[in-house]
């Protein structure tokens, strides 16, 4: 029986706009997307009969369709009409869990790139995004991952010019936070910011770390619970303070993460971000 390995890796939006709701209830989006390397690992094993099995080493997680990482598999065996034979999906977790990183559509997407390559089904990546349309909405974007426009529901990916690379201290406070309610929230109120998304693009065009950095924004920060919109400022404010060039939330949240140039200012950040929380990773760009 065939074993493949492949790594998930995380997803930031280096902004996140919404733009309004759409007749089908979903909302229009506009989002510039980043990956990283704190990464999930996936382990395959094709080919052994019987039902789809998922195991992690997070005992809460679905172990079976509810899984995005099985509800990959089951689009991508009904899309192509290629059966595996029965697959084993082993998730060794490391991006947090309802964190706003992407980590269940992360590694939804690095099945599918797995299955293309071992049933040889030949499908170029957009058309593996579009078949990750219907398991989740960040899907199409964690196929295709590096740094991209995001716009519709997430689906319409746009590559762009690759963010420059740099450290990324990523802190995940102890609370969820609802996404239902938060974009309930943002169908409530007027916005009264929105991201420089033009301004984001022509600094990336233009190889300007900076000026991505100082453009970031969340629109989902201005709708946060109060306890937890003190908790992500606070968090901000500190990777701003420890030399951060930029620093937002991802998603809905709640992790904030900075990017930094300097490997020297991001470990302190780290460091002292690590003595309030237990979730705080250094990372970098991919």
């Amino acid at each position: 029986m065939p074993t493949l390995t492949a790594e998930a890796p995380a997803k930031l939006n280096l902004t996140l706009d919404v733009l309004g709701r759409r007749d089908d209830g979903y909302h229009d989006l506009c989002m510039v997307m980043q990956s990283v390397a704190l990464s999930d690992l996936i382990t395959l094993t094709l080919g052994g009969g019987g039902p789809l099995r998922v195991k992690t080493n997070l005992s809460f997680l679905p172990n079976n369709e509810k899984n995005l990482a099985a509800a990959a598999v089951l689009a991508f065996q009904r899309e192509t009409g290629r059966d595996a034979g029965g697959v084993s999906i082993a998730i060794d977790k490391h991006i947090p869990v309802c964190a706003g990183m992407g980590g269940g559509s992360s590694d939804a997407a690095a099945v599918l790139r797995a299955l293309n390559g071992a049933l040889e089904t030949g499908l170029a990546p957009l058309d593996l995004a579009r078949l990750g349309e219907g398991v989740g909405s960040d899907v199409p974007y964690c196929v295709l991952g590096g740094t991209a426009l995001a716009q519709g529901r997430g689906e319409v990916l746009t590559p762009l010019s690759p963010l420059p690379r740099c450290l990324v201290v990523v802190c995940k406070p102890p609370f969820s936070i609802s996404t239902p309610e938060l974009f309930r929230a943002v169908d409530g109120v007027r916005l009264r910011c929105r991201p420089d998304t033009a301004g984001v693009l022509s600094a990336l065009e233009a190889g300007d770390l900076e000026g991505v950095a100082r453009r970031m924004y969340n629109v989902f920060e201005d709708v946060l619970p109060p306890r937890q919109g003190a908790e992500v400022r606070a968090i901000r404010g500190e990777l701003v303070q420890q030399g951060a060039l930029g620093a937002c939330m991802s998603g809905t949240g709640p992790t904030v993460f900075g990017l930094f140039r300097d490997w020297d200012q991001a470990e302190a950040a780290r460091e002292v971000l690590g003595r309030t929380y237990r979730d705080v990773w250094l990372t970098e760009t991919v």
